[in-house]
């Protein structure tokens, strides 16, 4: 991602010293008095996806005739809403069909991860890892499915703790074939173990 500056740490501790301040709180008082450097780390952390690209992540794959849809499931996750910087987690699941490559698993979730730590909507990190998928492997088919609690919504307004927001993107053949559709929707519903 071109454009994006570097993380400025201390920029980003001056502003959350700014935002104590603008909350009737007194950055210097003894148990405030870190919280800026803290915030500060904490966010280069939170936001360390800002800048990399997750086809990165998924340029070492391997040759391999696999037949059948390959899935990752229940992968835990955690972003940020970029609507209210309050965290967003659950769990992704990842199924591609491959066309001749495969990937490692760990990669998958390495892209996942780079597409999930930077400012997010649950609906734009689902669309971004199934395009970065398609984009990197070339493969018959491609099903991405988030399944998140919000803490915008958990804490504040409408303050329904436990509701998920499940969102879900399909490429190639899981777009237009339903046999590949029900076989990636068969093995999301497995129970686990068998």
């Amino acid at each position: 991602m071109k454009g994006i500056p570097r993380f400025q740490e201390g920029r980003a501790r001056r502003s959350v010293a700014a935002l104590l301040q603008a909350i009737g709180e007194d950055p210097e008082r003894e148990g405030l008095r870190d919280t800026p450097r803290r915030v500060a780390e904490m966010y280069r952390e939170l936001f360390a996806g800002l800048g990399k690209d997750p086809r990165d992540e998924l340029s070492v794959g391997f040759a391999e005739e696999h037949q059948g849809v390959v899935l990752l499931r229940d992968i835990p996750f955690f972003s940020m809403c970029e609507h209210h910087l309050l965290p967003f987690f659950g769990h992704a699941h990842i199924g591609y069909v491959p066309s001749g490559r495969v990937v490692g698993a760990s990669k998958l979730v390495r892209a996942f991860e780079v597409l999930a730590h930077r400012p997010q909507l649950q609906e734009r990190l689902t669309h971004q890892m199934a395009e970065a998928l398609e984009a990197a492997l070339r493969p018959e088919g491609v099903g991405v499915v988030v399944a998140a609690e919000h803490l915008c919504m958990t804490m504040r307004g409408v303050k329904k703790p436990g509701t998920l927001i499940v969102t879900s993107a399909a490429r190639g053949s899981f777009a237009t074939s339903p046999v590949s559709r029900g076989e990636l929707l068969t093995l999301l519903q497995a129970s686990r173990g068998g």
